[in-house]
């Protein structure tokens, strides 16, 4: 702002950040009206490991936005992404540590940290010589939601 009026690069920018705006919410809606969230879901259920690969991928990247994660949990998601940490893919399983990072919350603690859960988590979080992915996101998920005497 110079001299209390904004510049023309100011006022662009404004521009550009309610245009973005209005476009997220246009697609968030349209994500809602496909039904893509509970595609995604479907997905982790198929046989075919790309299948799951893409539904857990799709997850992950959704479930930071609130609404999407609630979508997720009242569709049934958490014990689907659970199950997709015994993928024989890497990507899904750090797909699915990535989901339950950002799912595990007051509502949904006791679904996400039951002891075979956080055990096999644990057992990622160990294995930094083997895969440092895993390792890395699986201790991020240890320090921000498992207490120490769990």
């Amino acid at each position: 702002m110079i001299g209390g009026k904004q510049s023309v690069q100011e006022d662009t920018a404004l521009q550009g950040s309610n245009t973005f705006r209005s476009w997220l919410v246009s697609f968030r809606t349209q994500l809602m009206k496909l039904n893509v969230l509970e595609l995604f879901l479907d997905c982790i259920t198929e046989p075919n490991e790309k299948l799951v690969e893409f539904g857990a991928g799709g997850i992950c990247n959704s479930c930071v936005d609130p609404e999407n994660a609630a979508v997720i949990t009242r569709c049934g998601g958490i014990p689907l992404i659970i199950q997709c940490l015994s993928s024989p893919v890497r990507n899904t399983v750090n797909y699915a540590l990535g989901s339950l990072y950002y799912l595990c919350t007051a509502s949904t603690k006791e679904e996400i940290l039951r002891p075979e859960v956080v055990e096999v988590i644990q057992g990622y979080a160990a294995a930094g010589a083997v895969n440092v992915s895993f390792s890395n996101l699986a201790r991020a998920f240890l320090d921000k939601h498992v207490p120490e005497k769990m």
